[in-house]
């Protein structure tokens, strides 16, 4: 079996306990318009073109069949409608300026990339984070990829933003050993407005997966004037507290993605002063707030 991914990241120390393996899958049904990750949402493979490396040989402009490529004063232009992410271009690109994102690969060449981390698993309490994007827009894949492991006694975790069927979620569960559930935004309106869909679905799968004696750990992005108003520090609690969940990890926003939009030739939206600090400050007082109510609270991803 094949799926589509665009990185493993090993010697991972913020996606679960221990040193991880983290594999991003890649397509999301959500568009989350903070994502940090701009270049998982689309499930097709996609060129990024990275003009400060550019050496101006103008070699993919020759081999690009498809006329996607072309040159304007001087730069490079990419039709992201005609281009086809053949990935040709890549190939003859000395400079390093373009990149494919989104691998074809098996089961068993993932898991080859897994094994030369396993020394660390058991030292650490480490495992395998598959993430995205959203894996369980790849549901086949994840679980084939979530049975190999645990055939093989490696720990395993998902990282899911919840907006999936829950028929699919629940054939994991007997190979998943903890969730890191990102709950978006409280109020489903406004998350509909910030990431292309209610939360309904979100918030019903986390009280089933909480109902079925799961260990989930609630990850809430902190992005000040988007998801997070007055009042909404009791929103999000009250949420938790009537799902019954324990643990939760609070992410300040921060704009390290940015340049990854320039590179997929699409518009940052979130560009403004101050807001990482904001951000910083904002998830810091809401971690306290939400450890005065007994929670379990980390901050940043660390654990």
């Amino acid at each position: 079996m094949k799926g589509r991914i665009f990185r493993i990241q090993r010697f991972s120390i913020h996606d679960g306990y221990g040193i991880r393996t983290t594999v991003f899958l890649k397509g999301c049904p959500l568009r989350c318009i903070w994502c940090h990750n701009p270049e998982s949402q689309k499930f097709e493979r996609e060129i990024c073109y990275k003009a400060e490396k550019c050496l101006s040989c103008y070699e993919c402009v020759e081999v690009c069949e498809r006329g996607a490529i072309t040159v304007g004063n001087d730069e490079v232009r990419i039709d992201r409608e005609r281009c086809d992410g053949c990935g040709k271009c890549v190939e003859v690109c000395r400079g390093g300026a373009l990149e494919l994102f989104g691998m074809d690969v098996t089961v068993d060449d993932v898991i080859s990339v897994v094994e030369k981390d396993r020394v660390f698993y058991g030292s650490s309490g480490g495992g395998v984070t598959f993430s995205g994007g959203e894996p369980y827009f790849q549901p086949d894949f994840l679980l084939s990829l979530l049975k190999a492991c645990k055939s093989r006694g490696i720990s395993t975790a998902v990282d899911t933003s919840g907006y999936a069927n829950w028929e699919v979620i629940e054939k994991t569960l007997p190979f998943v050993d903890f969730f890191l559930y990102d709950l978006k935004d409280c109020r489903s309106d406004r998350h509909r407005e910030m990431c292309g869909a209610g939360n309904e679905l979100i918030l019903s799968n986390l009280r089933r997966l909480v109902d079925a004696g799961m260990e989930v750990i609630v990850r809430i992005p902190v992005v000040p004037g988007y998801n997070f108003e007055e009042g909404d520090f009791e929103c999000y609690f009250r949420i938790l507290e009537d799902v019954g969940v324990e643990r939760v990890d609070i992410l300040p926003y921060h704009s390290l993605a940015r340049d990854k939009y320039r590179w997929l030739g699409r518009e940052y939206m979130l560009e403004m002063p101050k807001m990482a600090e904001k951000a910083k400050n904002t998830a810091t007082e809401f971690a306290e707030f939400l450890e005065k109510k007994g929670l379990r609270v980390t901050l940043g991803g660390y654990f």
